[in-house]
């Protein structure tokens, strides 16, 4: 990667070395990554129930472990993960290797990048729990809506930022439940639903579906609810 290539990549060093740290635990799910082996079943049945994965060419952006992007191929779909924590990918394409996931291709490169180089390529685009943790958002999902398809899909999933988001998702998630390191997220990087919304429509990408996901500190368990104030989910079709 050159010096010019360094100063525009759409990434924030210390988020990139934060998972870089933890790469190894990313496929143990009494790691910290345990929330997001337990969230999984639960985004890839709702992505499916709007667009089914079998033959369908798909991107991954911020796909870490590749915990989202394992699950799509062994759907059926042709998977394209891409990352720049490189740490992480290696660990993402050792477990593809290890577990024989078919049709999957981990890439280090930027979404902005990639967009550059493959516009209007991927029939479904994910980028789930990632928007909150780059220097500019809005650059992501506008390079979602180049990368998808005419009539294609993209899936976001993210955290709402306000007074409930923070007593839940931070001091509750990474304080009291000790659900998250410390520090995983930043308050004022957090995302209200309705500025998402805004970055998707000045992207070409037509909001279709909303939907929260709540945990339940008793069962231990989460679930999709219309509550969208802390966790929440959009379904976006390109026009």
């Amino acid at each position: 990667m050159t010096e010019e290539t360094q100063e525009t990549v759409n990434a924030d060093p210390a988020e990139l070395a934060k998972f870089s740290e933890l790469a190894h635990r990313w496929w143990d799910p009494d790691s910290e990554f345990r929330p997001l082996h337990q969230i999984n079943p639960l985004r890839l049945g709702w992505i499916q129930s709007y667009l089914p994965l079998a033959g369908k060419r798909v991107l991954d952006i911020g796909c870490g472990g590749g915990i989202l992007s394992d699950s799509m191929a062994r759907k059926g779909a042709q998977v394209v993960g891409i990352d720049l924590a490189n740490k992480a990918l290696r660990v993402a394409r050792i477990h593809a290797m290890e577990a024989q996931t078919p049709n999957i291709d981990y890439r280090e490169i930027s979404a902005e990048q990639l967009a550059a180089a493959e516009p209007e390529s991927f029939d479904m685009v994910t980028c789930m729990e990632m928007l909150e943790h780059v220097p500019d958002p809005a650059s992501v999902v506008r390079s979602c809506g180049r990368l998808v398809k005419p009539g294609g899909m993209v899936f976001f999933s993210t955290i709402s930022r306000n007074a409930k988001a923070f007593l839940f998702a931070i001091v509750g998630a990474e304080y009291v439940l000790n659900m998250l390191p410390r520090g995983t997220h930043e308050y004022m990087k957090l995302i209200r639903p309705s500025e998402l919304a805004a970055y998707c429509r000045a992207a070409g990408l037509d909001v279709t579906a909303s939907r929260g996901m709540e945990y339940n500190p008793l069962t231990k368990r989460y679930k999709l609810t219309a509550d969208t104030s802390v966790n929440y989910l959009l379904a976006t079709r390109k026009t």
